[in-house]
């Protein structure tokens, strides 16, 4: 049987005993809910607000944006298959599996786009105004949707491109390049490849970046000569370095291994991480910790 004659693919997801199934889709009704209002508030909040039209907050937009997708790619079929069906249509979960490569790809690139940034201003303040402009910035963020655009084109069409005979037993909660690979009967070799070589440049390589940026930006703030000043810069970094730590780790794990070794009881948690968690704790960890965006926040819900 070949790709064209499966119609459908029987998403395993967790749990399906009663009182344990309630349980899982409250939590996750929880996390999307909150997901997506904090995230949307952060777009507006931005968007209404003239004090955060900067750098800072153009990419904290443009991430919030990426959480969006992510979850709103991922959450909304899996509660829905907590109630109804598990079944998705074979475009159904190609189009999962491309929005949602293309969201991890753009958060990725976008955690390395705001370290460089935080690196110009603490490294190199007085160049931060003309090297972090309105272009510089537009221009940055298209670059970082155009390479996770065509990375994910790239990965879904090899994944299309696979026959599917074996089983459509997937043994995920959503359409994943690892748990896809593993029930193809079609050899996977360039498809593992491809994932590999595009987790070790996003993933690792940004990561690099990402680490080396802050190598400076550490150095930098030791030198500051007020223990005030070193408060407020390590203050403005910790949260974006939080959320890159946990991000990156379980993305590298996840991509890093032959998807043959894929299990739905020991991966779950781990993706459970990136595709809901994380895109729920970012409003949280930069507006709890931003007195600008506090402030902003509180207008606007004052003027509502």
């Amino acid at each position: 049987m070949n790709q064209t004659l499966v119609t459908e693919f029987l998403i395993l997801g967790f749990s399906q005993r009663p009182s344990l199934k309630m349980l899982l889709f409250s939590t996750f009704l929880c996390l999307y809910t909150a997901a997506l209002s904090g995230n949307l508030l952060i777009v507006v909040a931005i968007i209404a607000s003239p004090a955060l039209h900067t750098p800072m907050y153009f990419f904290l937009f443009n991430l919030a944006l990426v959480d969006i997708l992510c979850t709103s790619t991922i959450l909304p079929k899996l509660l829905s298959s907590m109630l109804a069906r598990r079944t998705i249509s074979y475009g159904g979960c190609m189009a999962q599996l491309f929005f949602f490569t293309w969201s991890m790809g753009a958060e990725l690139l976008l955690f390395s786009a705001m370290a460089y940034d935080r690196y110009m201003a603490i490294c190199q303040p007085l160049h931060y105004s003309g090297m972090m402009g309105p272009r510089a910035c537009a221009f940055l963020a298209g670059v970082v949707w155009a390479i996770s655009l065509t990375n994910t084109s790239i990965n879904t069409c090899l994944t299309m491109s696979l026959q599917f005979c074996r089983s459509n037993v997937v043994e995920h909660f959503f359409c994943e390049i690892p748990p896809l690979l593993k029930v193809s009967c079609s050899p996977t070799h360039l498809n593992e490849a491809m994932a590999f070589a595009a987790d070790v440049f996003l993933a690792v390589g940004n990561f690099s970046v990402t680490v080396l940026s802050y190598i400076f930006i550490v150095i930098s703030i030791l030198r500051i000569p007020s223990a005030e000043g070193k408060r407020r810069a390590f203050s403005t970094c910790s949260s974006h370095l939080l959320v890159v730590s946990v991000y990156y780790c379980t993305v590298i794990y996840t991509y890093i291994r032959p998807a043959s070794s894929f299990t739905l009881n020991k991966d779950k948690g781990v993706s459970v991480i990136y595709t809901s968690v994380a895109p729920t704790l970012n409003p949280l960890i930069y507006t709890l910790r931003n007195k600008d965006v506090k402030v902003a926040l509180r207008r606007l819900l004052s003027c509502s």
